[in-house]
């Protein structure tokens, strides 16, 4: 089976297992799409946030790039597509959260740190004498948070969280450990994010 009919097959595998079970959500997403979470993540074909965040179709208005990188207002292109997706996300969809999320092994994170690219001994400087692992997941952290400082610069977003109409959050998932970090403002850290199970 080659790799398109395998997409088919997946396909008829949704319109069975999802569509025709739950028609009336599906007829109610015909209607209109009421997101209240808006992510940026990475292109990376092995983090795909609906599945790693277990969402419907319409629970996330999504828009991947590169190491999920967002512009600060003073370099975004016109027209730049990422800001306007979230602009529409913000200013049409309402949404309450946006949540940047990056992740371990990141190749966009890894060209940064190349040393044929333009910033790598600016990086080496950056972060002294760490072995290239840590060094990689603080850019790959660090990527995320530069993002979540760039929305900022946004007044249309600015003003929107200051009135606490609009949350940010900066999510980062460990391929390796398969665990899912948050960074706290509290700690100035990315802290593991896990539930207790409860005996019954």
């Amino acid at each position: 089976m080659d790799n398109f009919h395998k997409l088919i097959e997946g396909f008829h595998n949704f319109k069975q297992t999802y569509f025709l079970k739950e028609r009336q959500y599906f007829e109610s997403l015909e209607k209109a799409q009421n997101p209240k979470t808006l992510v940026v993540a990475c292109c990376d074909s092995r983090v795909d946030p609906a599945i790693l965040l277990h969402c419907k179709p319409g629970d996330l208005f999504v828009i991947r790039n590169v190491a999920a990188l967002v512009p600060a207002v003073t370099q975004a292109s016109n027209p730049c597509s990422v800001m306007s997706a979230i602009e529409y996300g913000v200013k049409h969809l309402n949404v309450e959260h946006i949540v940047v999320m990056g992740h371990s092994h990141c190749g966009g994170i890894h060209g940064l740190m190349t040393p044929e690219s333009i910033a790598g001994e600016t990086l080496k400087a950056m972060t002294g004498d760490e072995d290239e692992k840590t060094r990689s997941r603080h850019c790959e952290e660090g990527a995320v948070l530069i993002s979540l400082d760039n929305l900022l610069s946004y007044p249309w977003i600015a003003e929107r969280v200051k009135n606490g109409q609009l949350k940010l959050h900066a999510l980062y998932y460990d391929l390796s450990e398969g665990n899912l970090y948050r960074f706290s403002p509290d700690s100035e850290d990315f802290e593991l994010l896990f539930h207790t199970i409860e005996n019954p």
